[in-house]
């Protein structure tokens, strides 16, 4: 399983190796609302959490699937602007006039990817395709009222969420962001020219190595291989290739292959280490129930966000008691915690059990 991207006929100057700021606040939101993801951030994490004004605090549970969930390609809109030359800007001021861009249909159809059993920028968009809008309101349904408030505005009114999100992230940066950005663009900035280096001395296959061991370049197939549980395919075209550092995103490595949108490899800046041993007493039995492919599959998912038995269903092609009896194997070596929340019952996977098996399984499940 892998994501691929076809590189044939790109020019070595169409290869760019930016921060962006907009997706560092990404990365921070993300960490502040899955610390588990993050240990080396706790006290980070601590610290903004104590200080944070409780009406932004309550405004940053609406919109929170656009960076728990998934990484929305909404935090890199410069992929996705005609022309395929825009690179992030040099400020967040500049990015969210990136954002600002984008087409409604564009901003609404990345949005709405909150959930594995959403397609990924597949098919008709979901303002003029009903059935696509329909979905989302029933996979919002299961994530709570605010969603289902949320996705409803996005599919009847988008320049009203687009506001918000817009004066959303303005008060993020104000409130938190603006500090943590003076301190880490220094950093992303040496890596970037270091990584533009090596670019311009021994190659993208150099490049590509140095930003992560999960990123190959096979030249002869002019084909680059992400190494990932999911399975997807972009290529470069008359466009370019975009390498993106984030400092606070260890270990998610993404991959934006958006059709239409240019690729973007977002890879993670420095790799921390976990510190808590495995357990020795469930470690057969937590190792037995993640040997099978489809559960490693299903940990993925659950390591990202909470989701129903019938959203794993729909994603993975199975029927709804087979998931169940692959999150009762879970579930029995505590891999898995579950919780009601009105009519709907949602899985997630306990991130610090499996941090006890060793960073390289965790690393893998979450890049």
């Amino acid at each position: 399983m892998s994501v691929r991207i076809d590189i044939a006929g790109l020019r070595p100057e169409r290869v760019a190796v930016v921060p962006s700021p907009l997706a560092e606040l990404g990365m921070a939101l993300h960490a502040l609302s899955e610390p588990g993801h993050h240990p080396g951030l706790r006290g980070w994490v601590t610290g903004v959490t104590a200080g944070l004004d409780p009406h932004l605090a309550d405004r940053m549970c609406d919109a929170d699937f656009l960076w728990t969930t998934t990484f929305s390609d909404l935090f890199l809109p410069y992929a996705g602007i005609p022309g395929a030359t825009a690179l992030p800007g040099a400020t967040l001021a500049e990015e969210l006039d990136l954002l600002d861009k984008l087409t409604d249909e564009q901003f609404v159809d990345a949005a709405l990817e909150f959930s594995c059993a959403m397609s990924y920028g597949v098919g008709p968009g979901r303002l003029v395709d009903a059935r696509q809008g329909r979905r989302a309101l029933e996979l919002a349904a299961a994530r709570g009222p605010r969603q289902v408030r949320f996705t409803e505005l996005l599919l009847t009114d988008p320049p009203k969420i687009r506001a918000w999100l817009r004066r959303f992230l303005q008060d993020c940066d104000e409130a938190f962001f603006a500090e943590v950005w003076s301190r880490l663009r220094h950093r992303l900035t040496a890596d970037a020219r270091h990584k533009t280096d090596l670019l311009r001395r021994k190659g993208l296959a150099e490049a590509l190595a140095a930003a992560s061991p999960a990123v190959t370049l096979d030249e002869a197939a002019a084909e680059i291989t992400v190494d990932k549980l999911n399975v997807g395919r972009t290529a470069t075209g008359d466009g370019g290739l975009l390498l993106v550092p984030t400092s606070l995103g260890w270990p998610h490595l993404a991959v934006l292959y958006r059709p239409g949108w240019r690729p973007v490899v977002h890879y993670p800046v420095g790799s921390p280490e976990l510190a808590a041993p495995p357990s020795v007493e469930q470690l057969a039995l937590r190792m037995t129930a993640l040997s099978h492919p489809v559960r490693m599959r299903i940990c993925r998912d659950l390591a990202r966000s909470a989701y129903t038995t019938g959203e794993l269903a729909q994603a993975h092609g199975m029927t709804a008691p087979e998931i169940s009896r692959h999150l009762g194997v879970l579930k029995k070596a505590g891999l898995i915690t579950t919780r009601r929340r009105g009519r709907y019952v949602r899985h997630q996977l306990d991130i610090s059990v499996v941090a006890r098996l060793g960073s390289d399984f965790l690393e893998g499940i979450l890049r």
